[in-house]
């Protein structure tokens, strides 16, 4: 690091040590504004990612902030379906333009680019990996505060070129209770360690059923994994969300924007404080 660095890398040309990640990220479309970038994963499908990640982009939004959702589960996409959103993305000689959910946040998705948004996507990871770089470097987010990437399941190719290529500014993670998700949340701590890149939360999904009459608590697929898993990885907050059908009939609906989750409370005042 140079003896003058005033650790502003926007305005410095230096080639120092403490550039060289920066150096390595691709820049956004130049019409963009985006100020953090959180990724949410999971070691394993099924555990309700795309769920948290729309959760989190509407809880956001209702607090005042500009979000937008990188739909990156290329082969798997659901994130337009749960919005409502069935209309397909445009584009000029300028780039691509997000499509804007009902409550105002911007979605990215090949769903969006596909004539029938049924059809498979049948690629290889290398235009997998090719498309998720576009949806940053061809899309033109406007006036971002939060853009939440929806990752596809494990550690693969598509994590690892988001981890690689944009500037993450932590992720959150996601599991349910059975005991086999300890071990699957552990890689995708491990792998975020070994990329330098902040583990922003836990959101233990399906924690648990309320009882509609009496209010209790029944643990469908176990006890609670949440506080252990926290407390093994250094892990702050860790979050419980409830199954809970009337927000599955929301999503199925396109209707998640109509959902509230107070069980987000502690992870969104993480978020906000992000600098």
């Amino acid at each position: 690091m140079s003896e003058t660095c005033s650790h502003d890398c926007s305005s410095c040309s230096a080639n120092c040590s403490s550039r060289q990640g920066e150096m390595m990220k691709d820049k956004p479309h130049l019409l963009s504004r985006i100020k953090h970038v959180v990724g949410v994963v999971s070691g394993k499908g099924g555990v309700g990612k795309s769920l948290v990640t729309g959760l989190l982009a509407t809880e956001m939004t209702r607090r005042g902030y500009s979000c937008g959702i990188l739909d990156a589960d290329i082969t798997g996409p659901s994130i337009p379906k749960m919005f409502g959103v069935h209309e397909r993305a445009t584009g000029d000689q300028d780039g691509i333009y997000p499509v804007q959910s009902a409550g105002g946040v911007q979605l990215m998705s090949l769903n969006l680019l596909l004539e029938n948004e049924t059809d498979p996507v049948i690629w290889r990871g290398a235009l997998i990996t090719g498309t998720v770089k576009q949806f940053w470097t061809d899309v033109i987010w406007k006036d971002i505060d939060y853009l939440f990437i929806d990752m596809p399941p494990g550690t693969g190719d598509v994590t690892l070129t988001v981890f690689q290529s944009l500037p993450v500014d932590g992720i959150v993670i996601v599991s349910t209770p059975q005991e086999l998700v300890q071990m699957i949340v552990g890689k995708a701590v491990k792998m975020a360690q070994m990329m330098q890149v902040p583990v922003l939360g836990l959101v233990e999904n399906m924690s648990y059923l309320k009882c509609p009459d009496c209010q209790k608590e029944i643990s469908l697929f176990g006890p609670s994994q949440a506080a252990a898993l926290a407390k093994q990885f250094s892990i702050e907050p860790a979050v419980r969300l409830p199954l809970n059908p009337a927000v599955a009939k929301a999503v199925d609906e396109g209707q998640i924007e109509a959902v509230r989750e107070d069980a987000l409370n502690p992870l969104m005042e993480k978020l906000s404080r992000l600098n």
